[in-house]
């Protein structure tokens, strides 16, 4: 029976939905945030500055890239088991018991501990991309920034950035989309959407309405997922826009 817009009615009156995107939009939001501050910092601390063991560090920083979700899950599942786990056990040698916590009970920081590891899990592949824009950035125009007197915060923000800011562009419409993905696979590994479907994302609830035989349901849910991830693409693309510069 052909059901027209009946699926989809149901779904914006779906708290449990609702609360899944907004959950999505989170970690969208704080996860593009934060590893793109993160991965052009580092990109830049391993390509313009000289320090022992550099190359090391670069090696350091992309191997959460190439491990597993599962052993990533694994990983984390562990620092934050609450009577064993690194994280607690840290907190309490240095004297912070008090803000050891049930990482991975508890409803309002569960997708924070969630986050921590998207995090930790992507850094080191933007890092490289943005390294490979940095390292093609010519080496006269800080030379001439410097003889100008322009410090390196100065460099930083009126030259590297603006020479990568296309990369910056491209990686922002890959952290979308990576997000919407590998926040399911992160929720499935670690949690299954608990506890109570706290950490329910988008695409976990639509994965659990499909094992519930709700197929029709699942694709409306699978066609707003799909809207919602083009429309933000193309709405952070127009915001960004900007004449591009070249050396």
């Amino acid at each position: 029976t052909f059901a027209g817009f009946f699926n989809f009615k149901v779904l914006f009156n779906d708290m449990r939905f609702i609360e899944a995107m907004q959950n999505t939009i989170l970690y969208v939001v704080l996860i593009t945030i934060i590893t793109l501050i993160l991965a052009v910092l580092f990109a830049t601390l391993l390509t313009r500055e000289n320090f022992v063991g550099k190359n090391f560090f670069r090696v350091i920083f992309y191997i959460p890239n190439i491990l597993s979700i599962v052993v990533i899950a694994g990983i984390f599942s562990a620092i934050y088991q609450p009577t064993n786990g690194i994280l607690n056990t840290f907190l309490g040698m240095i004297g912070l018991d008090f803000l050891q916590q049930q990482w991975m009970g508890n409803p309002d920081i569960i997708n924070y501990s969630i986050i921590a590891a998207l995090i930790w899990q992507a850094i080191g592949y933007y890092m490289v991309m943005y390294m490979a824009s940095m390292a093609s950035v010519p080496e006269s125009l800080y030379e001439s920034a410097g003889l100008d007197g322009a410090g390196r915060m100065v460099q930083f923000f009126q030259i590297t950035i603006p020479l990568i800011w296309t990369n910056i562009r491209t990686t922002l419409t890959f952290f979308i989309i990576s997000t919407i993905n590998m926040a399911f696979l992160f929720v499935k590994a670690m949690t299954s959407g608990g506890p109570n479907g706290a950490s329910e994302v988008a695409l976990s609830y639509m994965y659990g309405q499909k094992d519930a035989g709700l197929y029709g349901y699942s694709m409306s849910i699978g066609v707003v997922i799909f809207i919602f991830s083009f429309a933000l693409s193309a709405l952070v693309n127009k915001v960004t826009e900007r004449e591009p510069l070249e050396f």
